[in-house]
This record gives structure tokens, sequence and C-alpha cells, in this order.
């Protein structure tokens, strides 16, 4: 048996030792397993600037998120109760006109806003606090103060609040035309009634416009920011920032088909923001120029008129008419002539013309470059107000008599309603409409059974007294609505 096991271990002893001197002596050359192979490069994932092709420095939010929340405020909105009159339904089913008296609950909203001067000026979004008889905000640390709305723009969907209180912490504005695709970027504010929320994204595209405003004024102004940072309701009125800390819009809608964040969120610019917080806490309202043309671009115009006037074939605005007490036509500009600068900066579509043109008031110089005829050229253009006067509209100017901002349907909107008649109701305020429990928004289609399409019809009928019913709809509620009220008082 022992014979037996010596010659064993011999031969395993001298194959062990051929395999190494293989080894040692063919793997300098020559990979044993599959030929001639580089062996790849590993590297540390760390940031060195002294070396090329490594990651690039991470960014840091932490200094912008700890200074944005100090200025970033919680807003909580209440509306009072109210009674209104209304017609009783089950007394119509028997012929009989018989009015009840109602009262409506109490309701609560809130939003966010952001500190712009240590004095206490606030900016948020008009939504949040239209229609409000209280504003309460609170700052991160607790503190809570009532705040005075200064004036609203449905235009823009801003508003301006005011505290009396002094050395807040506040938030600087930054340039949004320096605002890049792709950069990152902050979203501040108190979604769903969380304490103070800090969420990041990127900025994914620039100048877009989603139709919301119009809802409210016929003269929106929209160009938005649009980012993927996750904003929510509660968030509206909150600043988005960039990685300085620097205030570079205010968050004010979601593209979401169930309301809560589902992607995409939607900030004013704050070159926009700027300006119209200025003219607000100066004149009570904004003072908005215009070139005083009728524009059309790529995206809002039918075939027929892409074909007619080769929208597809030049970057630029198309005027497709000219007000004859606007600006533009005393400048020389016309019918036919595409507009592709303002001040020297590029504009290509309606909400980077209407962009750039909102950031002047009436009676303000811009320098227009346009093309006619595929020839480039230039006008100096005197802006004018909605009335075509360079003349400051007061705040009251701003409103009707009946203490609302009233307008008629426009043509999309008769179109998407299937109705010539309409007027529509972008702010309530707070007169006569707001104390019947009239929502913005409502659609106003008739006074006392008889069809309406402008809004001095509405003015006048709630203006000389006795009862008036206003009916009409709400675009996002089913059924037709009906209002009962005493006219004269407000």
């Amino acid at each position: 048996m022992k014979n037996n096991i010596i010659p064993v271990m011999l031969t395993a002893a001298l194959t062990s030792v051929g395999t190494l001197f293989a080894v040692k002596h063919f793997a300098k050359s020559e990979n044993l397993f599959g030929g001639n192979q580089q062996q790849v490069p590993v590297n540390y994932v760390n940031y060195n600037p002294d070396k090329k092709g490594l990651t690039a420095p991470p960014i840091d939010f932490r200094n912008a998120a700890e200074g944005s929340v100090k200025a970033v405020v919680h807003i909580k909105t209440t509306v009072n109760s109210k009674t209104i009159l209304a017609r009783d339904p089950f007394a119509e089913l028997f012929g009989d006109n018989y009015l009840r008296q109602y009262r409506t609950p109490e309701q609560m909203g809130s939003g966010s806003g952001v500190v712009i001067s240590p004095d206490g000026y606030i900016v948020t979004n008009n939504h949040v606090v239209s229609g409000a008889d209280v504003v309460t905000v609170t700052f991160n640390d607790r503190k809570t103060a009532q705040a005075k709305v200064i004036g609203t723009d449905p235009s823009t969907d801003l508003a301006v609040l005011k505290i009396d209180e002094d050395n807040l912490p506040f938030m600087e504005f930054g340039n949004s035309d320096d605002v890049h695709l792709g950069e990152w970027v902050l979203a501040v504010g108190y979604p769903l009634s969380l304490d103070a929320t800090v969420t990041a994204g990127i900025v994914s595209a620039k100048g877009r416009s989603i139709g919301i405003n119009a809802q409210k004024s016929r003269s929106a102004i929209e160009s938005f920011i649009q980012t993927d940072a996750a904003v929510n309701p509660g968030n509206s009125g909150g600043p988005l920032v960039n990685s300085t800390g620097q205030l570079i819009g205010i968050n004010s809608a979601i593209a979401s088909p169930t309301g809560s964040y589902a992607g995409y969120s939607y900030a004013i610019p704050a070159n926009i923001v700027k300006k119209a917080t200025a003219d607000i806490i100066q004149y009570g309202a904004v003072q908005r120029g215009f070139l005083g043309i009728e524009p059309r671009d790529f995206k809002n115009a039918s075939p027929d008129e892409i074909a007619a006037y080769k929208l597809d074939e030049v970057n630029g605005v198309y005027v497709a008419n000219v007000s004859p007490v606007g600006g533009a036509k005393a400048a020389g500009i016309q019918k036919g002539d595409f507009i592709t600068e303002v001040n020297n900066i590029a504009v290509a579509t309606i909400p980077q013309l209407n962009e750039q043109v909102s950031r002047y008031k009436p009676g303000d110089h811009v320098t227009v470059g346009f093309l006619r005829n595929g020839k480039k050229m230039t006008a100096n253009v005197e802006l004018k107000n909605i009335k075509g006067t360079t003349a400051v509209i007061k705040e009251k100017d701003a409103v009707s008599t009946v203490g609302a901002v009233l307008r008629s349907l426009n043509a999309e909107e008769q179109r998407k309603y299937n109705s010539k008649n309409g007027v529509v109701v972008s702010d309530a305020g707070k007169g006569i409409l707001a104390k019947a429990n009239i929502r913005n928004g409502f659609v106003i289609t008739g006074i006392n059974g008889n069809p309406v399409k402008e809004s001095s019809e509405v003015e006048k009928a709630l203006s000389d007294g006795g009862m008036v019913q206003l009916e009409g709809f709400y675009p996002d509620r089913n059924g037709m609505y009906y209002y009962n009220i005493q006219a004269g008082r407000d």
C-alpha cells in the first residue's frame, strides 16, 4: 500500500512544479485562457480638478436651501361665511319663484409665499389669495402675522402682500434670462400643509404657455419656466431657487391628470415677477405695455394660417393685424411682418414676445426687430396701455364698477363651450359677486333670462337695483348655476 502512495505523491509534486513554471514563463506575454488582453483601468469616482475625464463636482444646495426656507412663508386664507338668496328648486316645480336665504360655509385655503424685502412685502400667486377675507402668514420659525393684500394681477397670476414687520429675512431676485435648460433648481414651499419643504429638479423647458392664466384674464401673460422639481398643492406662490439661493421664479401650476405632482411644474420667471410686484407696490396695479398687434405663431395658428403665412418657414411672430391706436402702427410695423427681436433679445413664439414686452410699462420705448419680405428691419415702438394711452392705470381702473374683473369669452372659449354668449368672472374680488359666493372662472351666460355678451351689461344690471338673476356655468363643473342678487347693494 505504501509502495502505491509514493509514486502518486511524486507525480502530483512534479505536476505542480511544472504548472508553476509554465505560468511564470508564459503569463508575461500571453493570456493562457484567451490570447492577448489589455487591463481595464479602474479609478475612484472622486473629483480632482487636476485630472481630466473624471466626474464633475456635485451641486451643493445646502446653503441655498437653508437660506430659502427662512424667507418662505405658509399662507392661510379664510373666506367668511356669506348669506345668499337663491330660488328654491322644489318651489319651481310648482311654478313658484319663492326665494330662500342660504348661508354658505366658511372656506379655508393655503399656499406659499416669499418675502422679497426686509420691510415685509411678500409675493405669492393671485389664485392663492383671490377672494380671501383674512390672510395669515406663518414663517418657518412658527412666527405668525396678519397680511394685507396690496394688489393682484390675474394676467400673470401674481399678488403682493404686506405685513407690519422689519428686518425680515428675504430673497433676492435672480435674472431669469440667465436660467438654462438642464440647470439644477429648488422648489421651496408648504405642499399639502406640511412644514417647509425643499425639492430639487432641473429646468426642462422655458417659454412654456399652458393656457391657465387665460381663464382669468384676456391679456394673460404666460412664459413659464418648466421644471421637474416636485410641486404639489400648497406650493403655489413659493419660490423656484437657483443653486446660489436667488429667486428665479414663482411656482404657479402643475401639469397633472390627478391634481397632484405628475412630472412637470411651472414657474413665473423672476423678471416678470420683479416688474409686476414693483408696479403693484407703487401703483396698486400692474402697468402693462402693449405693442398693439394681433400675433400668430406656429403653435397657436390653424393649419390654414400656417400655410398662408408660412409660419413653419420663418422663426418669428407673425403680425396678423395692427391696432389703429397702438404703438406698433405708429412705428411703422405692418400686417405681414415677422417680429424676431425685442431690445436685441430673440423671440420666436408669442410667450417669448409677451415675456419681453411685459417687462416694460406704457410710455416706455422698445426696439423691435422684424422681417419684412425677408429683409431685416427695426422700429422704435412706444408702448401703450390697454386703453391705447400712456397714462397710469390705477387699481380702481383695473376692475369693474362691481368690484370684479370681467371679460367677454374669447374666440377659442366660444368654440370650446359652443357658445357666442358669455362673460367670464376673472376675479370676483370682494364686491357684490363675491358676496353672492360666485367663484372665479364662472361664465355668466344670461341675466334675468336674457343672453349676455359684454361685461358692461353685467355691470349695468348689477348697478341699477332690484333683484337680478345671473345664470351660467363653471368650466370645471357640470350643470347650470343660478345666483339671485339684490343689485345695487355692495
